[in-house]
């Protein structure tokens, strides 16, 4: 199994200190986060504990949980890995048959403890917990009209912006406060919420992030990914909604839609790169996925080689599809260090590549005197292809064919991805071409969108509607974009907002 936990660009967060991540880690799009929640057990702390260490390739840099009990809402969250943040007994201190908990992945520079999650809030009126994976596109407009109301704000987290709405909301039923909140959010969102009585889930009205719901028992869990229900012993039931919302009580399971859906728009990241090959994600394998992916590569872009590569771990199931399809036998060429701590920049480029070297190491044996297909599931700035590339090269390859399981990898996402700008994006402002020499491989090729559509089993007329969002790739974004237009126009406030 190819888990994401210890993938090179998601790198350990234990011994985190002051510094700039390094080139390599910056090489790559992160997923912000992941999110579990269960109500009505015994054990709901230990499981949410369980479910978060699977769900730890979603974030690697804080983690939290908060239950609740008959004595009211508990809550612990620290920056580093799940079994770090809860060592020495801290589980067990989180009472009750109810919790939530987060993982995270922050932009470079923020991770803080304040925007550790899930954020907690008292009120006369209730307890609340939010955990959250997404990213609001409309939060810093919400947030100066709720500071001007009188929020105070403890972080820069957008999550914190969906606290400050639900607990203002003059409805008084939660179920009513959460609908009104999430009507008035934009963008990319999948929620669990905890209140002294129950649980609440929430997916945005396109669907951009994954949230499945299981059982355990008589008990129900709400997951980013299916790959914690697994660890925690859970049955699969199905996938949210789209513009649905959830409440789990003593009365089981009720399901409400609160807005109207048009158009479903996942986003295709989580099956090429992000998701577990493990999970299943709105009716896909993603193991399956990637291998039909690579596949495709093979028929519709081949490469003379002698053996077929992947990039450890997300392109390992690509490269196998690529592998079976081309009839080119399949070979572990590179091999990762799972047990790296995260580096930093150091003051020269020598011990800037010493660093690389650590995280991942050719197979000279393997490659020497060979000509390599190497696969890998996107390339974001270039920097990271290059030095694989380069390592082969150092390793006796005598000929690099770089395949990417993906379409190139143009625009940012507005949406829980922590991607760079469009001019720091190698395919926003470089041919195929000019990318090939500059990552100084001998052939690149990428998937297109459409075989990329056809991956997932959609072609011909229905190319026009798939429920995907490719905007990473076309530039064509599934909603209005109020936070970004107002930076472009110079309108923006100033400071530092965080995507979670």
């Amino acid at each position: 199994m190819e888990s994401r936990l210890d993938s090179m660009e998601q790198v350990c967060a234990r011994g985190v200190a002051e510094g700039e991540a390094s080139e390599w880690e910056a090489d790559r799009p992160k997923e912000e986060c992941g999110v579990f929640g269960i109500f009505g057990h015994l054990r709901a702390a230990e499981l949410t504990y369980y479910a978060l260490i699977a769900l730890q390739h979603r974030g690697q840099e804080a983690a939290g949980i908060a239950s609740i009990s008959e004595t009211g809402m508990h809550s612990h969250k620290a920056l580093g890995l799940v079994a770090d943040v809860f060592s020495r007994g801290r589980v067990e201190e989180l009472m009750g048959s109810a919790a939530a908990g987060h993982v995270r992945y922050s932009t470079a520079g923020e991770n803080t403890v304040q925007n550790a999650q899930p954020i907690t809030v008292s009120t006369h009126r209730r307890h609340l917990a939010i955990a959250h994976n997404g990213n609001l596109v409309n939060a810093r407009r919400l947030r100066i009209m709720l500071e001007e109301r009188g929020s105070l704000f403890q972080s820069t987290s957008d999550t914190e912006v969906i606290a400050h709405l639900i607990a203002k909301s003059a409805e008084q039923d939660i179920l009513d406060a959460v609908r009104d909140a999430v009507t008035r959010i934009q963008g990319g969102f999948a929620l669990v919420i905890l209140t002294d009585d129950r649980l609440i889930a929430v997916r945005d009205p396109l669907g951009l992030r994954p949230l499945v719901v299981g059982r355990v028992g008589e008990s129900y869990c709400v997951a980013s990914e299916t790959c914690a229900f697994e660890t925690v012993g859970a049955q699969f039931v199905r996938d949210v909604r789209p513009g649905e919302m959830l409440s789990i009580d003593r009365d089981g399971l009720a399901s409400y839609a609160y807005a109207n859906v048009q158009r479903k728009r996942m986003c295709t990241f989580e099956h090429i790169y992000f998701a577990r090959p493990d999970s299943d994600i709105d009716g896909w394998n993603v193991h399956s996925l990637r291998k039909r992916l690579g596949a495709l590569l093979a028929e519709n872009h081949p490469a003379l080689g002698d053996i077929v590569i992947g990039v450890p771990d997300s392109s390992i199931s690509a490269a196998s599809g690529y592998a079976e399809r081309s009839g080119v036998p399949f070979e572990m060429g590179l091999v990762k260090n799972k047990y790296i701590a995260r580096t930093f920049i150091q003051p020269s480029q020598e011990l800037r590549d010493s660093g690389v070297r650590m995280k991942l190491n050719a197979v000279r044996s393997v490659v020497d005197g060979r000509r390599v297909v190497l696969i890998d599931d996107s390339i974001v700035r270039g920097t990271t292809s290059r030095r694989i590339v380069q390592l082969l090269r150092d390793a006796g390859a005598t000929e690099v064919h770089l395949r990417i399981s993906s379409p190139p990898y143009r625009n940012p996402c507005h949406y829980g991805i922590d991607t760079a700008s469009k001019k720091q994006l190698i395919a926003g402002t470089h041919t195929i071409d000019e990318i090939c020499r500059e990552v100084e491989a001998d052939s690149l090729e990428f998937l297109t969108v459409e075989e990329l559509m056809q991956g997932f089993g959609y072609d011909g007329p229905e190319l026009d509607a798939v429920p995907f969002c490719n905007a990473c790739f076309t530039g064509d974004y599934p909603t209005l974009l109020p936070d970004a237009e107002a930076d472009r126009a110079g309108t923006g406030e100033t400071g530092t907002f965080v995507s979670l």
